[in-house]
C-alpha cells in the first residue's frame, strides 16, 4: 500500500528517518536511463541447469527511471563516522538454507560517494508496477539488477561488511566444487 509504506534510513546515522512516497517525492527529481541486466541472464544455458529463474538471454532491459537521488537523504540523516556500508532491504522475502529471510545487499560508503544512486518511484514516465518493485526502488546505474533492490523498505548504515545471503553467498562466481554445492 504506496499510502502506508515508509522508508526507514537508520543505523549508524546522527538522525534516522521514516519517510513516506510523498516526502520523497517532494524532493529534488531527477531522471536516468538505465540498462540493467540481470546476473543470471543466459542462466538456463548452464550444465547442469540451475533450479532458479531459468532465464535465457531476455533478463535485460533499458528504461528511464524518475525518482530522488539517494545521497542527500544520507546527507540529511548525517553518517556516523562508524559506518563503512550501507545495506538495502526490500520487502520481499524468500527461504534459502532453511531460514526465511528478506531480501539485502549493500554498498560500500565509497560506491554510494559516486552519486548516482537514485531511488526511484517511476518507469518510462509511470508509477513502478509491482513487478519493478512498486514503491519503491533503488536503482544504481552500473550494477547487475541484484544490486537494485526492489520493494525497497529501509536503508541501513552498518559498521561493518555486510554477509548476508545475498551479498556473501548468492550471486557470486563460485571457484571451488565444494562452494558450488553450497
Amino acid at each position: 500500500d504506496p499510502d502506508a509504506w515508509r522508508l526507514e534510513v537508520g543505523g549508524f546515522v546522527a538522525t534516522p528517518l521514516s519517510l513516506s512516497l510523498d516526502d520523497l517525492r517532494a524532493r529534488d527529481t531527477h531522471e536516468v536511463t538505465v540498462t540493467m541486466e540481470c546476473a543470471g541472464n543466459g542462466r538456463a544455458r548452464l550444465s547442469p541447469r540451475p533450479i532458479s529463474q531459468p532465464w535465457l538471454t531476455e533478463a535485460i532491459g533499458t528504461a528511464e527511471w524518475t525518482g530522488t537521488p539517494l545521497r542527500p537523504l544520507l546527507e540529511e540523516a548525517g553518517i556516523r563516522d562508524e559506518a563503512v556500508e550501507l545495506v538495502f532491504a526490500g520487502a520481499d522475502r524468500g527461504i534459502q538454507g532453511e531460514v526465511e529471510q528478506n531480501y539485502e545487499r549493500s554498498l560500500t560508503l565509497d560506491e554510494i560517494g559516486r552519486g548516482d544512486a537514485l531511488l526511484a518511484y517511476e518507469v518510462n514516465g509511470a508509477p513502478l508496477p509491482p513487478q519493478h518493485g512498486s514503491p519503491l526502488r533503488l536503482v544504481v546505474p552500473g550494477w547487475y539488477g541484484m544490486t537494485n533492490v526492489k520493494w525497497l523498505s529501509a536503508t541501513t548504515l552498518v559498521d561493518r561488511p555486510f554477509a548476508g545471503p545475498q551479498q556473501a553467498v548468492s550471486y557470486r562466481l563460485k571457484e571451488t566444487e565444494a562452494e558450488a554445492a553450497f
